[in-house]
């Protein structure tokens, strides 16, 4: 069976995507392995209708709703290549499937590349964050620090003071500019220059940081901008353009959301500069919908 479209990544974009296509009653199979990017956080917040809930539990929720629909098929395992033929396309998965489709939609997610600083990993998503939007008020009033990792490190140092007093830790890193370190001290952000050695406290919950003069400063989270990475090399095989974003390179879409290969689309994290649930799940609803329209009509260089 070849399928009207396959969806790789079933966590916001790809089940949005899947979602819009199952219900014009077009077969679709996507592809899961049951590892969403936010896995790591107690609740996702800011999302419409579903604030605080576990992220988990949002995307049971939405599969379950999926599946509902008859032409829906999951297949929990990972896509490990995918390749043109004449009709389409075929995915192979690491469970020694080949399954061939019309259509893709990549929805594979990133990963987050963390600083090598002890401490750190095991308070990810919990007191170590990147989007004050999405873990800020739950921190309101307390003492936060920002991590320099990136140039982006600066714009989020005054971004933050929002929540709460905040200093910004340059963790051995060269001091701002002149401008920068002006707009920060408007901000009355601290500036901490010495090297971070650990992040000290009962994990998951985070005390403060240690800095290798043996000086503690107290903070009740950290946040950081991490750099990211396509956790899939599909589209790569493919033949995806990728470009530059700010935190890693991402998949480079037109409008509605296809890639430089026709019948190839992308949605979530993989093919936008900014990243939050509500944001992924609005690209999938676009990508399947783009996909049953390319169905129907045809694309512009289409297969």
């Amino acid at each position: 069976m070849r399928y009207d479209a396959i969806v790789v990544g079933g966590s916001y974009a790809g089940l949005s995507a899947a979602m819009q296509l199952a219900r014009a009653n077009r077969s679709v199979c996507v592809l899961d392995t049951g590892t969403p990017r936010n896995r790591f956080a107690a609740a996702s917040h800011g999302f419409f209708g579903q604030d605080g809930m576990p992220p988990r539990e949002m995307i049971a929720n939405a599969r379950e709703k999926v599946a509902a629909y008859p032409s829906v098929r999951f297949v929990d395992a990972e896509a490990t290549a995918a390749s043109a033929d004449r009709d389409g396309f075929v995915v192979a998965t690491a469970g020694g499937d080949a399954l061939p489709a019309k259509k893709l939609v990549l929805a594979f997610g990133l990963d987050d590349g963390l600083p090598d600083i002890p401490g750190i990993r095991e308070r990810w998503g919990k007191s170590v964050l990147h989007c004050p939007y999405c873990h800020g008020y739950e921190f309101l009033d307390r003492p936060l620090g920002v991590l320099s990792v990136l140039a982006a490190s600066a714009h989020q140092a005054a971004l933050i003071p929002e929540w709460g007093p905040t200093t910004f830790f340059l963790h051995g890193g060269a001091l701002p500019d002149d401008e920068t370190r002006a707009r920060l001290a408007a901000r009355k952000v601290a500036i901490e220059a010495a090297p971070i050695v650990g992040l000290e406290g009962e994990a998951p919950d985070l005390a403060g940081v240690r800095l290798a003069d043996g000086r503690f400063v107290e903070i009740a989270a950290l946040y950081l901008a991490p750099r990211t990475r396509l956790r899939s090399a599909i589209a790569g095989q493919l033949g995806c353009e990728l470009e530059d974003g700010p935190f890693g390179p991402v998949i480079r879409t037109d409008a509605m959301r296809m890639t430089s290969v026709a019948g190839v689309y992308a949605a979530g994290d993989i093919a936008r500069p900014m990243h939050n649930a509500t944001f992924a799940s609005a690209d999938g609803v676009l990508a399947g919908a783009a996909v049953h329209q390319a169905l129907v009509f045809g694309e512009a260089g289409g297969r």
